[in-house]
């Protein structure tokens, strides 16, 4: 890898968690998923998407998916026994998430938020997220990233 490692990468060094690296070719603001995927000739089914959203009862939660598909609000929201969730404005990603839009990870934030993956993510031997800054993805075991962040699975996108 031709870059310093990102707190993703030493986080996963310290638990142990094997994890392999991607970057892809970015300019200085962040590219919609699809793209990502295409840029690292992956199926975008692999590719997940870090989205915070914040709850009627003001708390934050994160919710990842694959990147061609788009959140259910609804389903979020009885994901995690809300009334409704909203996705957060993105002046407020860096302030929540300690993170840059399109840098998002489900590892590493600045708090442990409640986080849940799309279902579909443990049927797959890997899955691909960000590695916490533009231009570069982890790719490990969906097991072992839930264990990690403590996640849950749902059925999360609209169909």
């Amino acid at each position: 890898m031709s870059e310093a490692k990102t707190n993703v990468m030493r986080i996963l060094d310290r638990q142990k968690i094997s994890y392999k690296t991607h970057e892809y070719p970015h300019g200085k603001e962040a590219v919609d998923g699809v793209t990502v995927a295409s840029l690292l000739g992956q199926n975008p089914e692999t590719v997940f998407k870090t989205l915070v959203t914040k709850g009627a009862g003001r708390d934050y939660y994160v919710f990842v998916i694959p990147v061609a598909c788009e959140l259910d609000l609804k389903k979020c929201a009885a994901s995690v026994g809300e009334k409704r969730v909203e996705m957060i404005p993105v002046k407020d990603i860096t302030r929540v998430t300690g993170y840059v839009r399109g840098g998002c990870s489900p590892i590493g934030m600045k708090k442990l938020y409640r986080t849940t993956f799309h279902n579909t993510a443990l049927s797959l031997p890997n899955i691909i997220v960000s590695a916490g800054k533009i231009g570069c993805q982890i790719d490990l075991a969906p097991a072992d990233l839930i264990a990690l962040t403590g996640a849950r699975t749902a059925d999360l996108v609209k169909a």
